[in-house]
């Protein structure tokens, strides 16, 4: 399907700005940096930002375990991203249903990343972000999430489609 094609690329600018562009970083104010690679607060004794080390944020109750979980599993999504425009081009030349339960797959393993990255690092963090606090790193995460739910509605979708209208082709009794 198309709207698959422009919802990955989507899918992948998303991720790009986010992680890279961003730096990873879902709270950019003048008065705070919060990101998979920084934890930054304002000092009012020297008057700027004091990027804090796993140590100090260990003492905060911060686990370093969670962070780097929550870490890997944001940035392997960007990983799987990249590589899932060749796959689904490879699927759709050779038209195998087989192809289209892997591309399904894939798309419910990324979501399933995204989020539980997403969630461990705002369960660790959420002491010192507040909702009003998120910036353009954040709202692209989300936005991949939303994409990637439309991307598993519509892999859904053509699975279901292409079963009623060619039973034979695609195995009457999957």
């Amino acid at each position: 399907p198309t709207a698959g094609c422009t919802t990955a690329a989507g899918n992948l600018a998303l991720m790009l700005y986010a992680l890279l562009w961003e730096a990873g970083n879902l709270v950019d104010l003048p008065d705070k940096r919060i990101g998979f690679y920084n934890f930054c607060l304002w000092n009012a004794t020297t008057g700027e930002l004091q990027c804090l080390e796993y140590k100090h944020l260990q003492v905060m109750g911060i686990s370093l375990p969670g962070m780097v979980l929550a870490r890997v599993c944001v940035y392997a999504c960007l990983v799987f991203s990249i590589f899932y425009p060749v796959f689904v081009a490879h699927v759709k030349c050779r038209e195998e249903r087989e192809g289209w339960k892997a591309i399904l797959i894939i798309l419910i393993i990324k979501m399933i990343i995204l989020s539980g990255g997403l969630g461990m690092f705002l369960f660790q963090t959420s002491q010192w972000i507040h909702l009003s606090d998120f910036t353009g790193g954040f709202l692209a995460l989300l936005g991949t999430q939303a994409l990637l739910l439309l991307q598993i509605l519509t892999a859904t979708m053509y699975l279901s489609w292409q079963r009623a209208t060619h039973p034979s082709a695609w195995g009457a009794a999957s």
